[in-house]
């Protein structure tokens, strides 16, 4: 007797599947074959030839879907261990994850440079083109020391799991979970990418390894666009255009923090000016917190438990003390400095606060990545019945921020992790009112399980730029543990203080730095002229026409436009060039033509210019472009 199982797809009708049938059986009965590198049934994610004993969700994955680019990718990894074994038979595999955009591989016992690339991809190639395919094993703890014996990095990964299965691809064998793709045919296109060191298990105290990243697609026109973008990517680095335009600079006596020059206070004060202003509008209150305070404090919040390898730590008077990675556990102390009624509730309580959290050196990256960074926060405290309005609150504002800058975003919930503080009902509670309060406002969200906070379930934001590369800025966590931690209390109708406030935490723009970064890149230096720290710059045809630039000069400053002359003795060509290397939103020449008839030139960035405009109009609408904000 044949038994069936009942997969659910994702349009929503169903298929009957012989129990123990492969993916791959069901993919070709449904036609929909093509492209399959993965399948996933339920939350797992599964080889095509493994058997479908249950029913369930039953999805095809191709390289177009997230998970199936991950299986795409770590099949990717595996290539590149067995061409790196092949040519350095000495070096010993650890492990090779996909990561957001490609995949790595560590290796220990291998001394490699950028010049020896080109040989490892003719090999990948080679594997690739012999079609092995990815054949899985489930394996017993004996088997695994057997095949891994001689690699301790192996053996240890084998030891923590309850049962190893391994996957061979030729000759090579690697300890793995999967999934993998059928065939190493299906990569159509490889390319190394950087070469990087890393530690065991990212401890500084364990074996240093070399980390090889690379990147695959289906296709060769897939990784010739690909390249394209990261030759665009690279024009717009924001540290090379945070150079070019004396925005910061990072300097090896403080690795991982910025040193903010005039022109970087600019753009963080115009974004600061802009949040202050949204945030009065929206009835929030400024205060400042410590950036040090005692461990007590830490062990209250559960953040010496659950984040202390992110920490830094200090003593004063012999007692020890932690400097703050994030803000809300000084921000409690004020609340708690003063007996609250419901009728004072919601507090909006907002804290720009220097926050310094723990990172490796090796993924310091410019304004990206670093050690220490201001972070618009601000936490509420409410009422129960007020959860579902404040969230809504607080996305409506992050719309409006996001808009202002012309980002499009996606929003993502993550649910309660493995490590989570308090009671389930709890966070249902929490989870259910964050799906409502989006659901009320019509966005849409998916669901990232077991990825909240260890306090709470929350809305991540996730910005696409120019380039199409996503960014996670801003954050909504609804927290009911901390006010339990913390004891806080208001008084009821009832006259009582036996009730718990409900405390939201968010950020913006969250790291300014980070922010900033992504707002360099994303407008390749070309800011808005609100922002920017070049707005006008007054280029003279001639010495005889100083006065009468310094003149117009000295208009626009007055009235709080950021300009400067340029009176060199360069040819106006070259001080033009000067200019758009600067990003000059405007570049205003005068000649003997302005002189005479007191007007103005008025070029833009992108080459278009206005002779004859009177200097009022000029001023009238740059103060109109930067009070609408306009991009």
């Amino acid at each position: 007797m044949v038994d069936f199982i009942t997969l659910k797809l994702p349009d929503g009708s169903t298929h009957k599947a012989k129990k123990g049938e492969t993916a791959l059986d069901v993919a070709k009965v449904l036609g929909i074959e093509k492209g399959a590198l993965a399948a996933k049934l339920g939350e797992e994610v599964l080889d095509l030839s493994r058997p479908i004993e249950t029913s369930g969700d039953f999805q095809i994955l191709t390289f177009q879907d997230k998970l199936g680019k991950e299986v795409f990718w770590h099949s990717s990894a595996h290539v590149l261990a067995a061409a790196i074994k092949r040519l350095f038979p000495n070096a010993q595999p650890t492990i090779g994850p996909s990561i957001e955009e490609g995949f790595y591989y560590d290796f220990h016992n291998l001394q490699i440079s950028n010049d020896d690339f080109q040989k490892i991809e003719i090999e990948m190639k080679r594997v690739i083109k012999e079609g092995l395919k990815f054949e899985r094993e489930d394996i017993t703890q004996a088997k695994a020391k057997e095949l891994f014996k001689g690699n301790k990095f192996k053996l240890e990964m084998a030891e923590e799991l309850d049962k190893p299965s391994m996957y061979k691809t030729g000759s090579f064998i690697d300890l793995c979970c999967g999934p993998h793709i059928p065939h190493t045919k299906l990569i159509g296109a490889v390319a190394l990418t950087k070469l990087s060191g890393a530690y065991w298990r990212a401890d500084a105290e364990k074996e240093q390894l070399t980390r090889v990243y690379g990147i695959s697609f289906p296709t060769e026109e897939e990784l010739k666009t690909y390249k394209t973008r990261i030759e665009e990517a690279e024009r717009r680095d924001h540290r090379k255009l945070g150079q070019r335009l004396d925005i910061f600079s990072l300097h090896d006596e403080g690795p991982g923090f910025v040193f903010w020059h005039p022109n970087g206070m600019i753009i963080y004060n115009e974004l600061m000016d802009f949040w202050r202003q949204e945030h009065r509008k929206a009835g929030y209150q400024q205060v400042m917190t410590p950036i040090i305070l005692k461990k007590q404090l830490w062990l209250q919040s559960g953040h010496w438990d659950h984040y202390k390898e992110n920490m830094y730590f200090t003593q004063i008077d012999g007692e020890e003390y932690a400097v703050k990675p994030m803000n809300c556990p000084g921000g409690i102390l004020i609340y708690k400095t003063n007996k609250h009624s419901y009728r004072e509730l919601p507090i909006r309580m907002a804290e720009v606060g220097l926050d310094h959290r723990h990172e490796l050196g090796g993924v310091l990256h410019g304004l990206l990545r670093v050690r220490a960074f201001w972070q618009d926060d601000a936490h509420i405290y409410c009422l129960p019945e007020q959860m579902e309005d404040e969230i809504i609150g607080v996305v409506k504002l992050i719309d409006k921020f996001y808009k202002t800058f012309g980002f499009e975003y996606a929003v993502e919930l993550s649910t309660r992790p493995d490590n989570f503080m308090g009671k389930i009902e709890d966070w249902d509670r929490a989870e259910a009112t964050l799906k409502k309060a989006m659901d009320k406002i019509k966005m849409g969200f998916i669901i990232k399980e077991k990825d909240g906070a260890f306090y709470g379930p929350k809305l991540d934001f996730h910005i696409r730029d120019s380039l199409g590369r996503t960014w996670q800025c801003a954050t909504c966590q609804l927290d009911f543990q901390m006010p339990e931690k913390f004891d806080l209390r208001y008084m009821g109708e009832d006259g009582t203080e036996n009730h718990r406030p409900v405390m939201i935490h968010r950020v913006i723009y969250g790291s300014m730095e980070r922010f900033i970064g992504i707002l360099i890149e994303h407008f390749a230096g070309n800011l808005p002229l609100w922002v920017s720290p070049y707005q006008v710059r007054i280029l003279t045809v001639g010495e005889k026409f100083n006065d009468y630039a310094f003149a117009a000069n000295k208009k626009l400053f007055d009235e709080g436009i950021r300009t400067s002359v340029d009176d060199s003795a360069n040819t106006i060509s070259k001080k033009v060039r000067e200019a758009q290397m600067d990003k000059v939103n405007y570049m205003i020449i005068v000649g003997e033509k302005e002189a005479e008839s007191n007007t103005l030139a008025v070029r833009t960035r992108d080459g278009k210019t206005t002779y004859g405009m009177k200097p009022e109009e000029f001023l009238k609408q740059m103060k109109e472009e930067i009070e609408t904000r306009k991009l």
